[in-house]
């Protein structure tokens, strides 16, 4: 069984990953929701009552469609089209777009100055192209100089990083190997290695999460599919 036929089969991981990936990807962004409204929002328990902004609340909405958008897409090759495509989902209801940003933008925290609107279109063609075309050690590597040079790029007005670490699982999953989930408690080291656009120290924290993930579901019990 492939890691997608797992993730569909296995109702308990499926919710679980689901969860704790947009967990933790909205809550390194700032997202105040717990771990527990962040499930009964995915998930409709309505058991638990979710008082919180409307804007977080489509957040975990938007995060959740953004990832089976992945998971149904993981036999295409990657195209701008798919990048807009999940960018749109992550951004539904809050900062409705329809492809790249047309104004400047910063990145909270950082020195990095992105390139201006009209530099975008041709900086992700040749993005893509890279992608696509570049050998690289392993897969890990990678996705340490790929998710570098799209933060770098920032293409979108916002919902980049949510965006960006969702193309990291996109290229795990299509090799078949256990995605990862940043824990929001390694948020100040994740951002530091992107500011210091430190790829060996990327690829080798994406790769420890990878081994996490797959011992994680090599514990799981089977309760059955989605």
């Amino acid at each position: 069984m492939d890691i997608k036929e797992y993730i569909f089969h296995n109702r308990e991981y499926f919710e679980d990953f689901i969860t704790r990936s947009t967990y933790h990807s909205n809550a390194i962004e700032g997202n105040t929701l717990s771990y527990a409204e962040t499930y009964a929002i995915l998930f409709n328990d309505n058991e638990f009552k979710v008082s919180a902004k409307p804007r977080e609340i489509y957040e975990a909405i938007n995060h959740k469609y953004a990832l089976h958008y992945v998971l149904e897409n993981l036999d295409r090759e990657l195209t701008e089209s798919v990048i807009k495509d999940i960018a749109v989902l992550i951004n539904k209801n809050i900062s409705e777009i329809s492809g790249y940003r047309t104004v400047p933008v910063r990145i909270r925290g950082s020195e990095h100055i992105p390139p201006a609107p009209p530099q975008i279109p041709q900086m992700m063609m040749y993005y893509v192209r890279n992608y696509n075309q570049t050998a690289f050690d392993d897969v890990f590597q990678k996705m340490a100089q790929m998710h570098l040079q799209f933060e770098r790029i920032h293409p979108f007005e916002d919902g980049n990083g949510r965006t960006g670490r969702l193309l990291l699982n996109y290229e795990l999953l299509k090799n078949d190997m256990a995605p990862i989930v940043i824990p929001k408690e390694h948020r100040t080291e994740y951002f530091l290695m992107l500011e210091k656009q430190d790829s060996m120290e990327l690829s080798r924290f994406f790769r420890e999460l990878s081994e996490q993930e797959q011992k994680r579901i090599d514990e799981m019990p089977d309760r059955g599919g989605v």
